[in-house]
């Protein structure tokens, strides 16, 4: 009899530790499938960042995708100003056949993106290409100055009104007028008359 009450209660053991180790097994798959059962989607807001974040070689492509810049970010990775920029500016430019190096024109050329295109300007004789249009119709102490020295002079030189004015002016007595104007920021406030759009195949 006691033979068998001792069988009985290893029996007994054993079941109840494979019951335990079922158990555990089970938890344990419970735990580590919570995780997957809790990640989502990944929303739109994360898919355009994504997006954001691609880097390009080609400035065409490039515009294309970030739409309107004023200065290539980090997102372009290509060379600074690829020979595609040059000669798109020598064609837009009608200066194909000017013979100046092509090294000397990259270090005096600049691009961005507006509304998905490529613009290009070239400094230049004194050409303002990194700034924005100067719209403001007062006169500066500079050309108060000049009417001063220069009374009812025909013309101020941009010299002294800056490259960057859309505007002309001249001296009545020694007091600076305004007389026209001669060019309007574009859609990103640089000066429209020297900077010009590039097609894809320049």
């Amino acid at each position: 009899m006691k033979k068998n009450s001792k069988g009985s209660l290893w029996a007994m053991a054993a079941i109840m530790a494979l019951a335990l180790t079922a158990c555990i097994k089970q938890v344990n798959m419970q735990s580590s499938a919570s995780p997957a059962a809790t990640i989502k989607a990944p929303s739109l807001a994360t898919v355009a960042l994504s997006a954001n974040q691609a880097t390009y070689t080609d400035p065409f492509v490039y515009c294309s995708a970030v739409g309107t810049v004023d200065t290539p970010d980090s997102r372009y990775n290509g060379v600074p100003v690829p020979d595609s920029i040059i000669q798109g500016y020598l064609k837009a430019a009608g200066l194909e056949n000017n013979g100046e190096p092509m090294a000397l024109l990259q270090k005096s050329t600049i691009w961005r993106c507006m509304n998905n295109s490529v613009y290009v300007c070239n400094f230049g004789a004194n050409l303002p290409c990194d700034s924005k249009a100067d719209t403001d119709k007062n006169p500066t102490q500079p050309m108060q100055d000049f009417c001063k020295a220069n009374p009812n002079a025909i013309g101020i030189p941009m010299s002294v009104t800056g490259h960057a004015t859309i505007y002309s002016w001249s001296c009545d007595d020694i007091t600076p007028k305004l007389l026209d104007q001669f060019d309007q920021p574009d859609a990103a406030g640089f000066l429209t008359r020297i900077w010009y759009k590039l097609q894809l195949n320049p």
